[in-house]
């Protein structure tokens, strides 16, 4: 029992001094704003997520069912995509680059649990730190806990069926989720808002080169930070993470 205390304390530990270790900006919004996107698109990607809402619930149910010491875990996931999320740097008008923090969750449950707990993320920010908004929380879920997550889990199950090195399969799925995230992203606002002479693909084009400029930093830092936080995971919750 001692030495599972000592584990579980270690754990925590490497969590708070990530958290501690990440400064975060004070800006304005955290992917699409308040108010930004027209009601039509506000609606309609806020039903696009429904499914997956109901999906991850449930998801997340069983795990829990399987294994009640996986709350810990799940509750280190939602914080560590909290904080990461909370790093931003300004890219554009109605929007910011930021990690999404979503990977490290997506490996370990799976891609329908972040949609939950990128809901919980999402709006937590939107009420107290009023990063985001609560009309623009579909587009943003989509994006951050659908989209993000979908790719993730599809890079690291690929490459862990290729036999590639397990930090490596972390890295790249957690790069290749935060970098989709940011196209999905581009896209709404390019459909909610197109060129007047392009219209969609020029706007997209637009939108696409303004965030590479921070987000491919931003994604390779992620991708290393989840590294190191999963195979601390990894290593100090081997009973918990057996059926992983």
């Amino acid at each position: 029992m001692k030495k599972k205390n000592e584990k579980r304390a270690l754990l925590v530990s490497i969590v708070i001094a990530v958290i501690l270790g990440i400064p975060v900006l004070n800006v304005y919004g955290m992917h699409i704003m308040e108010g930004f996107l027209p009601p039509v698109w506000c609606i309609s990607w806020g039903a696009l997520c429904i499914p997956f809402l109901v999906k991850g619930y449930f998801s997340i149910k069983n795990k829990i069912h399987e294994n009640s010491r996986m709350v810990l875990i799940l509750a280190m996931c939602g914080a560590f995509a909290f904080v990461l999320s909370a790093l931003k740097l300004p890219s554009m008008t109605g929007s910011c680059s930021h990690p999404t923090g979503v990977g490290l969750g997506t490996i370990i449950f799976g891609p329908s649990a972040m949609a939950i707990i990128s809901s919980i993320v999402l709006i937590f920010q939107a009420v107290l730190l009023n990063h985001g908004g609560l009309t623009t929380l579909g587009a943003n879920i989509f994006s951050m806990g659908v989209a993000g997550p979908l790719a993730t889990f599809g890079i690291f199950i690929l490459l862990k069926k290729f036999g590639v090195k397990r930090s490596i399969s972390v890295f790249t799925a957690a790069f290749i989720g935060n970098i989709l995230t940011y196209m999905v992203t581009s896209f709404q606002l390019s459909i909610a808002f197109p060129d007047i002479e392009g219209g969609v693909f020029v706007s997209l084009v637009k939108f696409l080169g303004i965030f590479a400029v921070t987000q491919i930093p931003l994604a390779i830092s992620e991708g290393l930070l989840t590294v190191i936080v999963y195979d601390g995971i990894k290593k100090y919750s081997t009973n918990e993470l057996a059926m992983e």
